[in-house]
Parts: structure tokens; C-alpha cells; sequence
């Protein structure tokens, strides 16, 4: 868990670059399935893999790989019996490392650790006083030196916001520059073409070394699937390029229940297990031992309208049954996040954020991507959600991480020896050694009596985030890094650049 220092957690001008190690959780995982609920789920899935079958589209290498492993392959339709392919994923890592530039920010995913990372993906960026609008990279470089600075995210992703003003075949190259130079902590690679995989894995042997990348996972790519029941090149492309390095790998089928999905919870759950068991078994014929996460985002929606609704009960459940197969199958998972349909950062923003995070949390996903910062479906990065998502994880830490503490210190016999009835602990000595960490205190939350807070300025949360995030970008300083490799990626970055034509689509 994250060490802090008071003066962090209580003033919003002095938040700043705080060690953040992932989460070392003690809190028991939230398992509410019953074996026959797990037994006829598994049953399903295994039937999904054995007799349904997924098809792996577009790349003929994929097919060979499991020809060869003695695989049914229909066309593109691969199909093998349910106990190879669980297997096959019995060589993939129960928990690893990914090894940050700072080893002191190194997470390790899997077990019973927890690792926030904020929003990826999203094309528009909102904030309260320049509005919605198409994000820019030097919006994107905001974001990085925004989620490097703050304790409660532990790795910084990827697209925090799509910079759409660089030629898209060249902003990944960008982007994970910015991450490996205006951060220390872990970060992911790209994973949309295969060349630019390749390059995400070069650019992290620059940073890391070969000898350390031989024997670490520096980097890592997340992919989704093309539910239903489709892998596409760019899933297999992109495993071939970061498992056969060693590296790692999140598989994540996006399923809209009654679109991508059948309607009931139940049953896209069995096929988004499905799904990523399979790709997981591809990964571990490419290498076995290579990184792997099992992810799940599984969103209701609007049967009017089509949109995803998040918050909702059916995804909630859904990350909890995610979690129990999860770890039935010795996989970390990857689930959840603060996720919400919402625009701007409102009362229903607030709702379905806190109930997805909630149940992200307490059903034990490893790596939380969307941790912080997303609005509108994932369509857009709000600056103030981003803090206000970031600022609550710090409750979720202290909780997951600590639980409740029931040593002789904690249940204060001294203080009772001390304080008459009717009387007040205020002033105890147990009191006065404990009261400086005794509380988590939201850096936002304002706790005060009104007068105190119309003499602030009568600030409502999205301002105060504002106030926040300006004010750390005005402290912000880049951790060190040795020139020569920065000159390195820098010159890595500009020879690829200049070898690459404009491409805009």
C-alpha cells in the first residue's frame, strides 16, 4: 500500500509524487457463487471451447500454432477438448512482476495484490473550464505526469486519451515515450499493428536492458477480443510479439450482454470465460510461462436504445463471478473499474463509478485499467474524474490493505483506564500516538461547517478537483532518467518516425 505522509491526504495544494507500490491485499475476496452455480458455468464454458468452438481470423500463423498442437481447425474455427486447453493455461503465471523503471514502483498482478491504473482508450478529453473536445497529446502528457504524480494509481496504462493531432500510425511511438520519460512507474505498450507492438517491445529493451528484459516483464499489451467468439490478428498478432519476448499479455472480451452476448449475465459470463481461456492456452503455445491476465468487461445496456448502461446489477454480478472462475483457473484477473455512462462528473457519474468500483474491488481483480478518470461509456477522459476517481481509490487501498486491525494498540485498553464515563477520548494519550493515521481523509471531500466553506469560496468538488489537478501540474517535476537512454528512445522515436508516412485513418 501506498505510504503517505498527512499534509498529502488533507491539502489539495500539496498533493505530489508519493511512493505507490500496487496493493498487498488482506481484505477475503466476495465469492457468492455456490459449487453447483461454478460447476454449471464451467460446464457451459468447456462446451463453448470443445463443441462451439472460437474462431482465431486472419492470421495464419495462429492457425498453424494449433494445428500443431493437435487442435480441431475447421476454416478459422479452433476447437479443442476443455481439458488441454485447461492445460495449457496451468503454465501461465499465477502472479508476476511487472518491473517498473523505478523498482520501487514495481506492481506485481495476480494473488492477492491490486493495481490501479487510470482510463485507456478514450478519443475526447472534458474539463470544467475548456470542455469536451478532441484530446490532444499535450492533452495526453497532462494525463501521464497527472497519474505518475498521484499515490493512488499504481501504473500509468497506456491511451489515457488518443492524441488525434499525430498521424495515427506514429502516436503509439509518442505515447510510450511520453510513459517511459515523464514517469517511472509501469506502463503498457501499443498493440493495434503488429509493427507497432515490435516497436513498444524495442522501446522497452532500450529503456530496461536485454539482460533485464530476458529475465523481467517490463512491458505488457492489453487486447480485446472480438466477442462473439472471434479472436482477430490484432490479438494474436500482438501475443506473438510480447510473449515470445516474454512479456505480457491482458485479454479482455468486451461483451454488451444482448448484443456481443446473450441477454442473461449467466451466459455471456461462460462466454467471456471462454473466450480468454482460449487465447490464454494460444499464449502459453507461443511461450509457455509467458504473463498472462484474464480479463472480463461485461456491460448491461439499453435494450431501447443499444447504449451500455454501467453501475448496473448484471455487470456487478458478473465481476464477481469473473473473479471466483478466475481464480479457480490460477489466473490473475483484470475487471471493472470507475465506470460510468455519465457526461460530466455528476450525481450519476458518482453512482455507477462508486458500484462498479465497488464490486471490482471486493471480487479481486488484479488490474484495474478505467480505475480513474472515464465518462461517457469510455469515450472520454475528464480531468476532474480522473482525481475524484483517484482520490477514492485511496479509501479502497486503506481498506483492501489493512482490513481491520484488532492488535492491543488498536483496541486501546489504556485509553479506558484513562477517560471517565461520560467523558471524551480527544485529548488520551491513544489518541495523540495514533490520530495522524488513525482516519483515511479524501484529499477532495470538504468536511467542514458550511461558514468555513462559504468563506473557501462555496467550492463544489468538480472546482475543487480542478484546483487539484492545475495545481500538481504546476509542482510537477520528471523523475530522473539516464541521458544516454533517453537519447536513445528519443532517436529510436524520430528514425521510426521518419521512416513512416502520415497516415490519418
Amino acid at each position: 500500500m501506498a505510504r503517505r505522509n498527512r499534509k498529502y491526504r488533507t491539502r489539495t495544494d500539496n498533493l505530489g509524487v508519493l511512493p505507490s507500490p500496487h496493493i498487498r491485499r488482506v481484505l477475503p475476496f466476495f465469492d457468492p457463487l455456490d459449487a453447483e452455480q461454478i460447476n454449471r458455468l464451467e460446464t457451459q464454458v468447456d462446451w463453448i471451447m470443445q463443441d462451439v468452438g472460437i474462431a482465431f481470423r486472419d492470421d495464419p500463423e495462429a492457425l498453424r500454432i494449433w494445428k500443431d498442437a493437435g487442435a480441431n481447425v475447421d476454416e478459422d474455427t479452433v476447437r479443442m477438448p476443455a481439458d488441454q486447453i485447461r492445460a495449457l493455461c496451468k503454465t501461465a503465471l499465477r502472479d508476476f512482476v511487472q518491473l517498473a523503471r523505478n523498482p520501487d514502483r514495481s506492481v506485481t498482478i495476480g494473488g492477492n495484490n491490486q493495481v490501479f491504473a487510470p482510463i485507456y482508450g478514450a478519443p475526447f478529453v472534458r474539463d470544467l473550464h475548456s470542455g469536451r473536445r478532441y484530446a490532444t497529446f499535450d492533452d495526453f502528457e497532462k494525463l501521464v505526469k497527472l497519474a505518475y504524480m498521484h499515490p493512488n494509481l499504481h501504473h500509468t496504462g497506456l491511451v489515457i486519451a488518443e492524441p488525434t493531432d499525430i498521424p495515427v500510425n506514429k502516436r503509439h511511438l509518442d505515447m510510450v515515450l511520453a510513459h517511459m520519460t515523464l514517469s517511472d512507474k509501469p506502463h503498457l505498450g501499443a498493440i493495434t499493428e503488429m509493427s507497432r507492438a515490435q516497436d513498444s517491445i524495442d522501446m522497452a529493451e532500450i529503456l530496461h536492458g536485454r539482460d533485464v528484459m530476458d529475465q523481467n516483464c517490463v512491458i505488457m499489451g492489453n487486447v480485446n477480443t472480438n466477442s462473439p467468439l472471434l479472436i482477430d490478428k490484432v490479438v494474436t498478432e500482438a501475443i506473438r510479439v510480447y510473449c515470445r519476448r516474454g512479456q505480457g499479455i491482458v485479454v479482455v472480451p468486451f461483451i454488451l450482454s444482448g448484443a456481443m452476448g446473450p441477454v442473461s449475465t449467466a451466459a455471456s459470463v461462460a462466454q467471456a470465460m471462454a473466450e480468454a481461456l482460449m487465447v490464454c492456452a494460444f499464449s502459453q503455445l507461443v511461450r509457455p510461462g509467458a504473463p498472462f491476465v484474464l480479463g472480463n468487461f461485461l456491460s448491461s445496456m439499453s435494450l431501447k436504445s443499444g447504449a451500455p448502461t454501467f453501475g448496473m446489477p448484471e455487470p456487478v454480478m458478473s465481476n464477481y463471478a469473473i473473479g471466483q472462475l478466475a481464480r479457480r483457473a490460477g489466473l490473475p484477473l483484470r475487471c471493472g473499474g470507475s465506470l460510468t455512462a455519465s457526461k460530466i462528473e455528476d450525481a450519476q457519474a458518482a453512482y455507477e463509478s462508486a458500484d462498479s468500483m465497488h464490486s471490482t474491488m471486493l471480487a479481486g481483480a488484479n488490474f484495474v485499467l478505467h480505475a480513474a478518470g472515464w465518462l461517457e461509456g469510455g469515450l472520454c477522459t475528464g480531468f476532474e474524474k480522473l482525481i475524484m476517481d483517484a482520490d477514492r481509490l485511496g479509501s479502497y487501498q486503506k481498506l483492501l490493505g489493512q482490513g481491520l486491525d484488532v492488535s492491543d494498540e488498536a483496541l486501546a485498553r489504556d485509553a479506558y483506564g484513562e477517560v471517565k464515563p461520560g467523558g471524551h477520548f480527544l485529548g488520551s494519550a491513544h489518541t495523540f500516538r495514533n490520530y495522524q493515521n488513525a482516519f483515511y481523509e479524501p484529499t477532495l471531500s470538504d468536511s467542514e461547517n458550511v461558514e468555513s466553506w462559504e468563506e473557501a469560496g462555496s467550492k463544489d468538488m468538480r472546482q475543487r478537483a480542478y484546483d487539484c489537478w492545475t495545481g500538481m501540474l504546476e509542482r510537477y517535476e520528471p523523475p530522473p532518467i539516464d541521458i544516454a537512454i533517453k537519447e536513445e528512445l528519443s532517436g529510436f522515436v524520430a528514425k521510426r518516425k521518419a521512416d513512416l508516412p502520415d497516415v490519418w485513418y
